[in-house]
This record gives C-alpha cells, sequence and structure tokens, in this order.
C-alpha cells in the first residue's frame, strides 16, 4: 500500500477521469506512488503513463492502493464508502448524506430582469432542486498537497461555552455533492488517516462497503445536526467561471447586550474554459433584517489570489460572516484578472443567511479523550478578524483560522 500521495497535479487527471471513466471496464486499480506520487486509473501503460509522468516525482513508483468502483449515476452512497474526490483528488470516506436544495442559476427559467434590492436578489426567480450531498473525513495524509487549490480542510463551531471569543474547528471534516466522488475499494483495514476514522467507523468485512457506523458517530451527528446541516447551495457562471456558495448557520452569542448571529460560508471558483484566470478582487453586499447594508472590498481571498487554470482549475475556501439581525443577504461579485492585463466580473450568486435553528443545544462532542492528538482546535478572533465586539456585520474572507490555537 502507499504510504502517502501528493495532489499537486490532480486537477488534470480529476477532469480526464470525468471524461473516461463512464465508458471504462470495472474494477479498475488505482494508483499513487509511494510517498509522494499522483493517483492514476491504472488501467493501461498508457493511461498510466498519461497521469503518472507529469505528476510523478523521479524515482518514484507507483503502487496500488485500491481499486476504484463504477460511480452512481443513481442512488446514495453509504456510510463508510471510500472515494477520491474528482476535483481536489484526496483520499476521503463517506460518513453519513444531507439532502439539500441546490439553486443553480444557470440553468433557471428565463425570466425579466428585476432592478436591484435590498435582498440581492437583482435578476431571475431561481426554482431548488434535491440534491445530495456527504459529510467526510479527509486523509490527513492529502491534506498538506491540497492547500494551494482548498482551504475547506476544517469545519468550525463555535465555543459550547461561555468563552464567546472562541471558534473550534474539526480538521479534516468537509461535504462533498454526489459527482465528485469517485468510489473505490481498498483491504486496508484502516484506509484512511483521520484521528475520528476509528471513533466513527467500525470495520465489518461482511458488509458492502465494509466499514459501518459506531455509536459514537450517529450521537455525534444527531447532537451536532443543527450545526452541520447543510440545506441550501447556489450556484452560478459567469463567462466560464463557477462559483458555489453554501452558507451554514453556527449560532447566536451574547455581545454587548444585544445577540450576535453567525454564519460560515464555503465557496468554491471552478474555471471551466482552458484559459488561465487570477483572482484579484472580491466585493460584497450585506443586507441585515435591521435594515443596513454593508458594503465590503478587498484583494483576493483569505490572503490570497488564486489562479484557476487547466492544471488546477478549482480553489475552495471558507470565511465567516456575523449580524445583529437573526437573518439577513449577501451575494456580490469577484474581479478576476486574465494574461493580457483586462479584468472581468464574476456574480456571486445571492443567498440567504438564516437562523431558524434550535439554539437550545449548543455543539457538542468536541471533548473526546485525545489518543496523541487533537479532535479540535481553538482559535481566538484576533488580529483583524471577525469579533463579537463589532457592531456592523463582519468583513468576509478574513482567515481567522490557525491564529491561536491550542490543544483541547
Amino acid at each position: 500500500m502507499a504510504t502517502c500521495a501528493a495532489r499537486r497535479a490532480l486537477a488534470v487527471g480529476s477532469r480526464w477521469w470525468s471524461r473516461s471513466l463512464t465508458g471504462a471496464r470495472w474494477p479498475r486499480p488505482l494508483c499513487a506512488a509511494a510517498g509522494a506520487g499522483a493517483f492514476s486509473p491504472a488501467a493501461t501503460t498508457t493511461t498510466r503513463r498519461h497521469l503518472s509522468s507529469r505528476n510523478r516525482p523521479e524515482g518514484k513508483v507507483l503502487e496500488t492502493v485500491g481499486v476504484f468502483e463504477v460511480p452512481k449515476q443513481n442512488g446514495k452512497y453509504e456510510t463508510g464508502q471510500l472515494f477520491l474526490h474528482s476535483i481536489f483528488g484526496y483520499r476521503g470516506v463517506v460518513l453519513f448524506p444531507w439532502q439539500a436544495r441546490l439553486y443553480d442559476r444557470d440553468v433557471a427559467s428565463a425570466a425579466p430582469e428585476k432592478a436591484e434590492n435590498p435582498a440581492g436578489h437583482g435578476s431571475k426567480e431561481v426554482k431548488g432542486k434535491t440534491h445530495t450531498y456527504y459529510q467526510v473525513l479527509i486523509d490527513a495524509r492529502d491534506c498538506p498537497h491540497i492547500s494551494q487549490r482548498s482551504q475547506t480542510e476544517a469545519v468550525t463551531f463555535l465555543a459550547n461555552h461561555d468563552d464567546s471569543r472562541a471558534l473550534y474547528a474539526i480538521p479534516g471534516l468537509d461535504y462533498v455533492s454526489h459527482e465528485d466522488i469517485l468510489p473505490y475499494t481498498s483491504t486496508d483495514q484502516v484506509p484512511i488517516q483521520h484521528e475520528l476514522f476509528e471513533r466513527f467507523l467500525l470495520y465489518d468485512q461482511t458488509k458492502a462497503p465494509p466499514f459501518v457506523a459506531r455509536e459514537t458517530l450517529r450521537a455525534w451527528q444527531e447532537k451536532n445536526h443543527p450545526w452541520l446541516e447543510l440545506s441550501d447551495v447556489h450556484r452560478e457562471t459567469t463567462e466560464n467561471i463557477r462559483v458555489t456558495v453554501i452558507p451554514f448557520y453556527m449560532g447566536m452569542r451574547e455581545a454587548q447586550n444585544s445577540h450576535v448571529y453567525w454564519w460560515r460560508y464555503c465557496i468554491r471558483l471552478e474555471n471551466l474554459d482552458s484559459d488561465v484566470v487570477q483572482l484579484r478582487e472580491r466585493h460584497w453586499r450585506i443586507f441585515s433584517l435591521s435594515g443596513t447594508l454593508e458594503t465590503v472590498r478587498g484583494r483576493g481571498v483569505v490572503g490570497r489570489e488564486p489562479v484557476l487554470s487547466k492544471e488546477q482549475p478549482a480553489f475552495q475556501y471558507s470565511s465567516h460572516v456575523s449580524l445583529q439581525a437573526s437573518s439577513g443577504h449577501m451575494w456580490g461579485t469577484f474581479r478576476f484578472e486574465r494574461p493580457d492585463g483586462s479584468h472581468f466580473d464574476v456574480r456571486i450568486p445571492p443567498f440567504s443567511l438564516e437562523s431558524n435553528k434550535d439554539e437550545k443545544t449548543p455543539p457538542s462532542g468536541l471533548h473526546w479523550p485525545r489518543r496523541g492528538g487533537r479532535q479540535a482546535s481553538r482559535v481566538s478572533w484576533n488580529n483583524g478578524c471577525a469579533s463579537p465586539e463589532h457592531d456592523s456585520a463582519k468583513h468576509p474572507d478574513h482567515k481567522c483560522r490557525n491564529l491561536a490555537e491550542e490543544q483541547l
């Protein structure tokens, strides 16, 4: 078995897989270079050369880590399903599914344009359709190799005690769309390296997939359902740049005799064309139910200006926002630059910030005894990041994680 797998050029491989796997013969070996190679479906010598010659460090040899299965066109993947992420290339395992409402403005029926209103809906009405997403664990060996293309290696929670200035992050927890999953099997009883893998899943060779949920996973899901739940997904494409937004309600805290409501949002940027572009600016508008409308401009996102190319077509990140009202809306644009220096704006689909969740039970399950590592990290709000003491909607895209960590 390969002990490690790099993700430095998997964007090419993942796009190639999406075209070729449909008509392939199954099963197909899944390979990685020992130590730092890239995955490839080793069907033929030609196929292996296509994916490994550019991605594999010199002197490394491909080793089989599993066997690809036929991706499901219908139905859901079960708890314990191993997979390779088709965009970011990391290994993962499915914990449980979410049924979300996908609002895709690219397929919305044509409707008369409307003037921009405070809710941010300066365009056609969009009807949502049901779409399956999954809560997954990411293999810890792969996180360092996807850091340049994805900042979604953790899910954040507000503290479940009186310290309202603390934010907690569970590393290696992600949300994955059904079409992002390339399923595979492995004979390894612990194929994913993550501190929660053996706490959540039990190996059972009589099952398919051979990993079943422990009571720990079921209890954790039930207790944290309001804070983990993925309900709405918003998507829109402008000039071949697709923007996907997923908002999550995090809870309410009291600050300076007022209520402050917090949300986390995850954004994926995908370049559907072969032309290279670079994200230069963001422009947000944040409307609060209290009647305030705030405009936020800034360079890049989370301190970075990612380049989207044919080789690395996607970038994904998470950030936070808070309001002194129980609901609101966000929308805006990203400004991209072409190689010739020209610019164009890409729309961020408008999305709601809702807080209709049960506030009685705070997030729990973050204080299990450690086995030589941490389950969650604590992050203090400081250094210019969003702070409950601020009175207005907080500036999105500030990278607040990992500023002041300590083990729990």
